[in-house]
């Protein structure tokens, strides 16, 4: 007869996702991984709060994050976004560039709207499929992967999934593309400079997830 556990509703993690938080066999206590999670007796949490569900949807069995990395500085995820921003802007630049969109016709407002607004298309799209593909990949876009860093959800500390990062794309990127621009950016993503205790941005908080160190 097996000695193993019988897997837990909904949460037990699927043996090709490495960032669950389920302790490897024989890994010793230095491992970021080695702690069970939903085995253990109720802790308080290490950065403050309450150690409930932060969204109000009653309480996790132990703090989300036990188990995890050590969650992300703002700073390097600030770093991180720059470069993202910097890599697909130049993508947009050149495909606006490419359909005509990116020049303005100063006689002639109608012809200059539509310009504009193709333009923040073309942008949204490539933003939010950008982050989409990459985290759901991996948790990490070219930005997060230089500087050491990985997207998580707040439960289980797996890789999000496609219709998460959608959301979270989504969130963080159409307000950009058509009306805010980096002003939302700031006050989305420097949310998690003052944020307590998971230091989520607000597209983290829209789609439950966190930002942790990969080092």
């Amino acid at each position: 007869m097996s000695t193993e556990p019988p897997p837990g509703s909904g949460q037990q993690p699927p043996e090709d996702d490495p960032f669950r938080k389920q302790p490897p066999p024989g890994q010793g206590s230095g491992s970021p991984y080695d702690q069970s999670y939903g085995n253990q007796p109720p802790q308080p949490p290490p950065y403050g709060g309450g150690g409930g569900d932060p969204y109000g949807g009653g309480s996790y069995p132990t703090d989300p994050l036990a188990g995890m990395p050590p969650l992300a500085d703002s700073g390097r995820r600030t770093l991180a976004r720059i470069i993202d921003l910097i890599l697909v802007g130049i993508i947009v630049w050149l495909v606006t560039w490419a359909f005509g969109v990116h020049e303005y016709d100063v006689g002639s407002n109608g012809a200059s709207y539509a310009k504009s607004l193709g333009q923040s298309l073309i942008a949204a799209v490539l933003y939010i499929g950008y982050d989409t593909v990459m985290m759901a990949k991996s948790g990490q876009t070219l930005g997060k992967k230089w500087l050491g860093l990985r997207l998580a959800n707040l439960d289980n500390g797996s890789t999000p999934s496609v219709q998460t990062n959608l959301i979270r794309a989504a969130v963080l990127w159409i307000p950009f593309a058509f009306c805010c621009a980096c002003i939302w950016t700031a006050i989305c993503g420097g949310w998690s400079f003052f944020d307590k205790p998971y230091k989520q941005g607000l597209h983290d908080k829209a789609a439950k997830t966190v930002v942790v160190s990969t080092r």
